[in-house]
């Protein structure tokens, strides 16, 4: 080698190497390997620097997880941690995180929202900047404290980070705060991959003897069963920390929009705890011609899903050999910052008999944990159930439909702003006697004798602003009295044994087996009290974050004239001059009259979810 080949080769070296302090008699040998690990996985690009974020895409092989990506302060007998997997959303960055070592999962993430409580968690982004040359690159790095951390399984954590900054990389890394040079315990970056979430296996779950998994890209129809011969799944049975990968495929049995059922290969089927934890991901078929039976090669998804029992997310087996249900009537929703709407729509329900609650939790960063924490201690039986995937919601309805069958007999699906309701004309007619308690639960179980009823649906009736600029102190159900005079759409009670193998939805009702039809119940026996125009402050939130996988964001240029969208108002957030009249045809103050009736204080007036608010 000349000496012109030489400086051209010493160029190209990175400039900046990362600094460790540790014991002097092993710092040469640590270097040499800190140094081979920096050319090996972290690299450098020759790509020209594009003003945005970089992203390295993923590829099948880095679903197997590095045991070298972790953090951790041996030292003093702290938790290991390791990165599993990135995925890049339009907004932010979402990190699975992992315990490297055998303790719990629990002492794991009680440290991580230690650190996450006490500012001391922050992402960390790294910036690639090229020169004249294209060839020279120099490495800068800047933090931002993380946005959250929540349990997501029964193996892992996630944590929240920012958006990187223009020209810095998705391949986020974290450390805590203040931790620079020497003594710097933070995550070391072995594989820089980051997933799009625009393609993805997000989620998995065992159901009876088979997988389902759930997939965003597959771009399926809306309501539509799809043909499963062009999906399989793949179980990573292998080791997979040494990399080998899914070793197991079995075919699809049902497909529809993003869920795919495939069969489990026999040897878990015979042994299912076998299939607790393990990686799964689904190929599709890429045909070489016309024949649709003659495919050429299936090309499995990027992934980020294990599989666990759907009923388990205490990492703890359920007996089978009970089949009796614990709840005559559950409820199921997916929210976003709506901490301050729960407790009225829980402690209402309660009243008329829902027994139990699955709250989807579709990253919030109100107070909403606290929220349900609360009231799960005073005995109304809530779970939060974290689902960070966004635009997602018949998914989302599908997984609680295998989390609570197994528990419940009917489930009913609501938003927090509606509320079901035994109308009568005026509160002049209170001879006729109001609903008792329980009421919603009876009506219910009238119909779980029936061998062919499976779907309860009800009309919703729409709420304006009813004249008021601020939200009502007593909350909506008081507050909110002028509505459409016409109903809009309807909401669904099911009982989940009735319900296709698809478990396909549109939000408002299910696919049912054959042999099960639906009923519409009368509106003079009962209906739905939407809350869906509240004043402006409330109300602007919907353009914002729609989470329907197939409704069209409010700020999108499309289907304005869907029933889903507030009639004249367009694609910004800007309030109309006469917004506290719109949607006012109807004044109709039957369900604030029955809640003061049945709910309030008798001493003081006060409704429950006004004292707990003293």
């Amino acid at each position: 080698m000349d000496s012109e080949q030489r400086r051209k080769r010493k160029r190209l070296l990175p400039l900046r190497r990362p600094s460790f302090h540790y014991p002097s008699l092993i710092w040469p040998l640590f270097l040499c390997f800190s140094c081979f690990a920096f050319f090996l996985f972290d690299g450098f690009s020759l790509r020209s620097a594009a003003f945005r974020p970089i992203l390295i895409s993923s590829h099948i092989s880095s679903l197997s997880f590095s045991a070298s990506n972790s953090i951790q302060d041996s030292t003093l007998g702290l938790p290991s941690f390791r990165i599993e997997d990135r995925v890049l959303f339009p907004d932010h960055i979402l990190l699975f995180v992992s315990n490297s070592r055998s303790t719990g999962s629990s002492s794991s993430l009680s440290y991580l929202l230690r650190l996450h409580q006490d500012g001391e968690l922050d992402c960390v982004y790294q910036k690639i900047r090229n020169n004249s040359d294209k060839a020279i690159q120099t490495r800068s790095q800047i933090s931002a404290p993380a946005l959250s951390v929540d349990q997501y399984d029964d193996s892992r954590s996630i944590v929240r980070c920012p958006f990187p900054p223009a020209n810095f990389s998705v391949a986020i890394n974290l450390r805590r705060k203040g931790q620079h040079g020497r003594g710097d315990r933070w995550f070391v970056q072995m594989d820089r991959s980051v997933h799009s979430w625009e393609t993805l296996v997000y989620g998995a779950a065992l159901d009876r003897g088979t997988a389902v998994v759930f997939v965003k890209g597959l771009n399926l129809r809306s309501f539509r069963e799809s043909d499963p011969t062009q999906f399989s799944c793949h179980f990573g049975l292998g080791d997979l920390d040494k990399g080998s990968g899914f070793s197991l495929r079995t075919h699809a049995v049902t497909a529809a929009q993003e869920v795919v059922r495939c069969s489990l290969p026999l040897s878990i089927r015979k042994n299912p705890d076998k299939a607790q934890g393990i990686r799964v991901t689904i190929s599709v078929a890429s045909h070489s011609n016309t024949n649709h039976r003659a495919a050429s090669a299936r090309v499995p998804l990027p992934s980020v899903a294990k599989l666990f029992d759907s009923n388990n997310s205490e990492g703890k087996q359920k007996s089978r050999t009970n089949k009796r249900k614990n709840y005559e009537l559950c409820a199921c929703t997916m929210l976003w910052n709506q901490a301050s709407s729960l407790r009225e729509w829980i402690v209402y329900h309660a009243w008329l008999g829902v027994e139990r609650w699955f709250i989807y939790d579709n990253n919030s960063d109100d107070n909403i944990k606290e929220v349900i924490d609360e009231l799960d201690k005073e005995g109304y039986n809530v779970s939060r159930h974290i689902w960070p995937w966004i635009k997602t919601q018949e998914a989302g309805f599908s997984h609680c439909v295998l989390k609570a069958r197994d528990e419940c007999k009917w489930i009913g699906f609501m938003d927090v702003d509606e509320f079901f309701y035994f109308p009568f004309p005026t509160s002049q007619h209170r001879s006729m006697g109001y609903p008792g308690q329980h009421s919603f639960q009876s009506l219910v179980a009238n119909f779980s004798s029936s061998t062919v009823i499976g779907e309860i649906r009800t009309a919703c009736h729409s709420f304006g602003p009813s004249g008021l600029s601020t939200p009502p102190s007593q909350g909506v159900t008081v507050g909110y009295t002028c509505r459409l005079q016409s109903p809009e759409r309807h909401k669904s009670i099911i009982r989940p044994e009735a319900l296709d193998d698809t478990l396909l939805n549109a939000v408002h009702h299910f696919r049912l087996k054959s042999g099960y039809r639906y009923i519409n119940l009368h509106q003079s026996t009962a209906v739905i009290n939407h809350y869906k125009y509240q004043v402006w402050e409330v109300f602007r939130t919907k353009f914002f974050r729609r989470v329907a996988t197939y409704v069209a964001d409010w700020q999108e240029n499309h289907n304005e004239g869907s029933k889903d969208r507030a009639p004249g108002l367009g694609t910004e957030a800007i309030e109309p001059p006469n917004w506290p009249l719109q949607f006012c045809e109807v004044w109709d103050t039957g369900l604030r009259d029955f809640v003061i009736a049945n709910l309030a204080d008798p001493a003081s007036g006060l409704l429950p979810w006004e004292r707990s608010l003293m």
